[in-house]
């Protein structure tokens, strides 16, 4: 490599590590300052709780073996309404595509269900489903679904003409031309669309756990504020940023992992 290509390697590897440091120093600022404000009674803790305070909530609720239980049953019902909200909005994006009419006929409904808010309807799929997981499941795939279907449906249909057109002069069907044309130059946009589905997954769930649940870091928010322990209300919601952190990371490797296999 030259010189001018070495430099700016090193240029960009500085960056990163500023980024990285930047990300840090905001992070340990904002609980230090958290912290300080409690200490010196600029803040009420009993109301707005402190790092410490949290600090050992947390270690009390690992010694009981509770804390860990709770994210299992959270993160299990993340996955399983974040897998079937993925999946079944590929394939009924997938069949929109296929079928030009229907998706003429459909699509002011989709729209129009994607801007209801859906967490109106967690009450009424209780009734129907029942005070159990599975309520909790159809409501997370409920709000991710839809969104799921629109993005995923939008990157199908901006596939550029000429390329389905040169397929199907080959002699290439719909399937033939949904998975060597469509499907390949849509990965961005589905992609996209599993990153804005976990986050959503993650809402209907919590939501469903302040309904129904008696495990889950949706429940432990709201039997917090019930019992007046902020300090519990913070630690969960600091655990579900984390949680969430972690699945959006992974996403992110199989995504790059993707990519370098489409390559």
């Amino acid at each position: 490599m030259s010189k001018a290509q070495i430099a700016f390697l090193k240029g960009l590897r500085r960056r990163k590590k500023l980024v990285a440091t930047c990300q840090i120093l905001i992070l340990v600022s904002f609980f230090g300052l958290w912290e300080l404000a409690a200490g010196l009674g600029w803040i009420e803790a009993f109301i707005f709780s402190s790092p410490s305070r949290m600090w050992r909530m947390l270690l009390s609720m690992i010694e009981r073996g509770e804390l860990f239980n709770h994210i299992w049953v959270t993160g299990g019902q993340v996955m399983a309404g974040f897998a079937l909200g993925t999946v079944m909005g590929i394939a009924v994006a997938t069949c929109l595509w296929a079928n030009d009419f229907t998706r003429r006929v459909l699509n002011p409904y989709l729209v129009v269900f994607n801007a209801l808010p859906k967490t109106a309807l967690a009450p009424i799929i209780i009734v129907w489903m029942g005070n159990n997981p599975r309520a909790i499941i159809v409501t997370a795939l409920l709000i991710s679904v839809v969104v799921t279907i629109l993005n995923v449906l939008t990157g199908f249909t901006q596939v550029e003409e000429d390329k389905i057109r040169l397929a199907q002069s080959f002699g290439a069907n719909k399937i033939q031309t949904l998975i060597k044309v469509v499907f390949p130059a849509s990965v961005p946009d589905i992609i996209n669309a599993i990153k804005i589905n976990i986050g959503l997954s993650f809402v209907g769930v919590i939501v469903g756990e302040f309904l129904v649940a008696q495990a889950g870091l949706g429940f432990l928010i709201v039997y917090g504020s019930q019992i007046f322990r902020m300090d519990m209300v913070m630690l969960s919601i600091l655990v579900l940023c984390c949680l969430a952190a972690v699945f959006y990371a992974v996403i992110t490797i199989i995504e790059k992992r993707f990519a370098n296999w489409v390559e």
